[in-house]
């Protein structure tokens, strides 16, 4: 690697809507130490309560016992209310998403005392086009500070970092047990709070046709016991937004997705959902063929959550990565799935990734179709290349220890070491992962079979846009899009990277 300066991979109005700075930001991994957390800020605030997400489930217990028991989440705003009636809390959460919502009893109960509480607004958004989801989660607190990730706060997401087997805190509302779950978001406080409010009042001024009261947004009440991993650090806004009702189509994500690979020189390091996009499997797939290409490791879950989402997102990322395995360096990609100490895949719901140790985004984007064009999104991203965050490049090496090392056992020391000694990220990982307990695995890549293959191909149910999913079958598909991947980095492959 060259020692000449860093080239921002983050560019406004090109892959981030804005760059505001974070007086303090911090990120949070699995939903137990967030949903804690949330607890402290929603109590904290001032004047307004802002929450936006794909799910909203008043049934979970924020802060469960030992046996998985506690005050539910809709009591405890209903407690909020009635403590500072003058605070509103606003929430907002995707229609058809919720319409399940009304076949619980509990839920339908809770949402009508919430509506005849003055201080609390609960609404859905079907602003968005047909088959679109708003897929977003924001919380904002004072338009001060705020939360930006991929942690709904909802039911089956709860559990901690130990991902401990057959946990009894980790039940849902109807106290079944679920899968061991791996998520992550941000906290950030300052002016890019202030953006994501914004961001907020618009979601709600097209959903609901009324503005958000007016608020000061100008608090501090980032918490004391909370230690900031960032300080006085510029901020990127990233979002995915679909052509709507006189709204411009918003593909700000997939740009800096293609950019982040352009821009690595040694590795990314992903965790996400899902991997079914061509254009960025094509764009690491030409990466690999150069003659020294960065390393790319993902960390998936070992299959989606639901059957119609097997059938959409699997057989494409089996697809996919057998077809990058076939560049040069083919090698270079690993793709791993997390285990619990039982041999339990761990359900990877996060949505991470870091380049080189000089840049870290968390965000909902997922590396699927929908998530480049057609559901609403939005990640952050935090780049050392910009001048205020000059010198964040250890905090950043930091954090990847850290989840790395929670995959394998470990502490982070060790995978330090293990980089270090190495210089190969995929290295490090294969001589520390074990044959059992907790470890990382490798994704089986089993051919699927010819129907899923078919609905993979022709992305049936991933489309990437309203359009798209009205195209007919020959012109679409996952072959037309890798070829869209393919010649935008051969375009843009020096993108971001050292100048001399």
């Amino acid at each position: 690697m060259s020692e000449g300066a860093l080239s921002p991979i983050v560019v406004e109005g090109r892959n981030c809507w804005r760059i505001e700075r974070a007086d303090k930001a911090r990120m949070i991994v699995d939903a137990a130490d967030y949903y804690a957390l949330l607890k402290e800020l929603m109590a904290g605030a001032k004047e307004r309560i802002l929450l936006i997400g794909w799910d909203f489930d008043p049934r979970i217990a924020l802060c469960p016992d030992e046996k998985g028991e506690g005050e539910a989440l809709g009591h405890y705003l209903l407690r909020l209310a009635h403590d500072a009636p003058d605070r509103d809390i606003d929430i907002l959460r995707w229609n058809f998403g919720g319409l399940k919502q009304y076949l619980s009893p509990a839920i339908v109960t809770m949402i009508a005392r919430w509506k005849l509480t003055r201080s609390i607004s609960f609404r859905m958004d079907s602003a968005h086009p047909f088959g679109c989801s708003h897929h977003q989660k924001v919380a904002v607190f004072d338009d001060h500070l705020a939360v930006c990730g991929g942690i709904d706060v909802a039911a089956r997401r709860w559990d901690t970092r130990d991902h401990s087997d057959e946990d009894p805190r980790r039940t849902d509302p109807d106290d079944k047990p679920y899968m061991p779950w791996h998520d992550s978001t941000m906290i950030l406080a300052g002016p890019v709070g202030n953006a994501l409010a914004e961001l907020g009042n618009e979601r709600w001024q097209r959903a609901t046709k009324k503005p958000l009261r007016e608020v000061k947004g100008d608090g501090e009440n980032w918490p004391e016991t909370l230690e900031a991993d960032f300080f006085g650090v510029d901020v990127a806004i990233s979002r995915t937004r679909a052509e709507y009702d006189g709204y411009e189509e918003i593909r700000e994500i997939e740009q800096l997705y293609l950019d982040m690979i352009a821009a690595a020189q040694r590795f990314i390091y992903f965790e996400n959902q899902y991997f079914t996009s061509a254009k960025i499997a094509a764009a690491i797939a030409e990466r690999l063929n150069e003659d020294d290409p960065p390393e790319f490791v993902l960390v998936m879950p070992k299959q989606a959550d639901g059957w119609l989402e097997q059938m959409a997102m699997d057989a494409a990322r089996v697809q996919l990565v057998r077809e990058i395995a076939k560049a040069k360096h083919g090698d270079r990609l690993r793709v791993y799935v997390p285990h619990t100490e039982g041999g339990e895949a761990i359900y990877v719901h996060a949505k991470t990734a870091i380049v080189d140790d000089r840049m870290i985004r968390v965000g909902s984007a997922n590396m699927n179709n929908r998530s480049m064009g057609l559901d609403s999104e939005c990640d952050v991203t935090i780049d050392a290349a910009l001048a205020a965050n000059t010198g964040v490049e250890p905090t950043i090496r930091r954090l990847r220890e850290s989840l790395i090392a929670e995959h394998l056992g470990v502490e982070p020391s060790e995978v330090g070491r293990a980089f270090e000694g190495s210089g190969s990220l995929v290295t490090a990982i294969e001589a520390l992962r074990g044959s059992e307990g907790r470890t990382l695995e490798l994704l089986d890549l089993t051919k699927p079979g010819p129907f899923d293959q078919y609905i993979a191909e022709h992305e049936l149910l991933d489309p990437e846009s309203p359009d798209a999913m009205f195209d007919a079958i020959p012109e679409r598909g996952m072959r037309k899009n890798w070829h869209k991947g393919k010649a935008w980095i051969s375009r843009h492959r020096s993108f971001g990277r050292r100048s001399d």
